[in-house]
C-alpha cells in the first residue's frame, strides 16, 4: 500500500517521527506540496494525509487509487468531502488534539493585549524603564479582566474551556451557541448574535468556518461592539473582514485585534491589517505546541490503523 504525505512539514519539522506510518506499507513524506504538483506526488497512492493541501474534485477524479484522505487537522474545508465520499475515499480528521494550546494562545493574546506585554518587554529593551524617573513605568491603559464580559462565538470543546478559564479570571461570560439555555454550565449565558457584540468587552471567535460564518465580524457588526473592546480569532481568518477590522483598529473603535489566523496564510504584505500597531499577529502556531502536535500524529497514525484494519474511526 501506497502512502503519501503531501505536506507533513508543519505537523512533523523534525522533532517528531512519520516511522509508524511505514507499518501500513510504502511511506512517501513531502514537507510541501505545491498547488501543480498534487496530482503527481499522490497519483499512486492509496492514503494521503494532508493539512492544507487543496483536495478538490477535479484533484481527486485523477487520482483513480486513492482509498483514503486523512486530514492532519480538525478542519476538513480543503477537501470536496461530497465528491470523496461519492468515489467511495473514507476520510478521517483530527479531533480535540490542540484544545489545550489553542485555549493557552487564546489567552496568550488576551493578556497581551490587556498588558502589554510584548510593548513593555520593548520598553524595557529600549531603556526607556532605566531613564525613567520612577519605580514603574507606565505608557498604556492597563486592563483588569475580573468584572468584563467575554463574548464567545461557538461553544464547542475550545470554546467551553475558553469560557471555564474565563471564569476563573472573573470574568462573566455569554456566548452565542447552538446548545440549549438549560445545557449550560453555571456562569454561561446564552445570547443572540446582536446581544454578545453588544455586550462583550473581550469577544472571542471559537465557531467553525461556513457560509454563514464567512465575514461573521464586518464593519457593520463591528459598529455594534462597544467602544475599545478586545477582538480575539484563533478560528479561521475568514470569519472577520480583515479591512473593517483594521479600520477599526485605526479609528480606536476597537482597542485591540488579537488573531493566530489570516484570510489568506502567509498573509500578503499589504495586508492593512500588518500596518495596525493595534493588531497583535502570531503565524498560525496556536495548535503547534509539541505535545498537541504529539497528539495529532498519534491520532493520524491510529485513524490509518483503524483504516487499514476497515474499522474507520473519526470519519468525516
Amino acid at each position: 500500500m501506497n502512502i503519501v504525505v503531501l505536506d507533513g512539514h508543519p505537523a512533523n519539522p523534525g522533532d517528531l517521527t512519520w516511522e509508524p506510518l511505514e507499518e501500513y506499507g510504502h511511506l512517501t513524506v513531502y514537507p510541501r506540496t505545491p498547488v501543480d504538483k498534487v496530482v503527481e506526488y499522490a497519483k499512486d497512492a492509496e492514503i494521503v494525509l494532508l493539512n492544507k493541501v487543496n483536495m478538490t474534485k477535479e484533484v481527486i477524479a485523477k487520482l483513480p487509487k486513492l482509498k483514503y484522505i486523512g486530514v492532519l487537522a480538525t478542519g476538513y474545508n480543503v477537501i470536496d468531502i461530497r465528491f470523496a465520499h461519492e468515489r467511495g475515499i473514507v476520510v478521517s480528521n483530527i479531533p480535540a488534539y490542540s484544545t489545550d494550546s489553542v485555549v493557552q494562545m487564546t489567552f496568550a493574546h488576551i493578556l497581551n493585549i490587556t498588558n502589554q506585554v510584548g510593548h513593555y518587554a520593548e520598553e524595557v529593551r529600549d531603556q526607556r524603564w532605566s531613564r525613567c524617573k520612577d519605580f514603574s513605568y507606565c505608557d498604556t491603559p492597563l486592563i483588569e479582566l475580573s468584572g468584563k464580559i467575554m463574548g464567545i462565538v461557538g461553544l464547542g470543546n475550545i470554546g467551553m474551556h475558553v469560557a471555564t478559564a474565563a471564569r476563573q479570571f472573573g470574568m462573566d461570560v455569554f456566548a452565542l451557541t447552538t446548545k440549549e439555555s438549560a445545557a449550560l454550565p453555571d456562569g454561561i449565558q446564552k445570547t443572540t448574535l446582536e446581544g454578545l457584540l453588544s455586550i462583550s468587552d473581550v469577544l472571542s471567535l471559537h465557531c467553525p468556518l461556513t457560509p454563514d460564518t464567512e465575514k461573521l465580524i464586518n464593519a457593520e457588526r463591528i459598529k455594534l461592539m462597544k467602544p475599545g473592546s478586545i477582538l480575539i480569532n484563533t478560528a479561521r481568518g475568514q470569519l472577520v473582514d480583515e479591512q473593517a477590522v483594521a479600520d477599526a483598529l485605526a479609528s480606536g473603535h476597537l482597542f485591540g485585534y488579537g488573531t493566530d489566523v489570516m484570510t489568506n496564510e502567509p498573509p500578503a504584505a499589504d495586508n492593512p491589517l500588518l500596518q495596525q500597531p493595534h493588531a497583535h499577529i502570531t503565524p498560525h502556531i496556536a495548535w503547534a505546541s509539541k505535545e498537541a502536535r504529539t497528539r495529532l500524529m498519534k491520532i493520524a497514525i491510529d485513524n490509518v490503523h483503524a483504516f487499514v484494519e476497515g474499522r474507520p474511526q473519526n470519519k468525516v
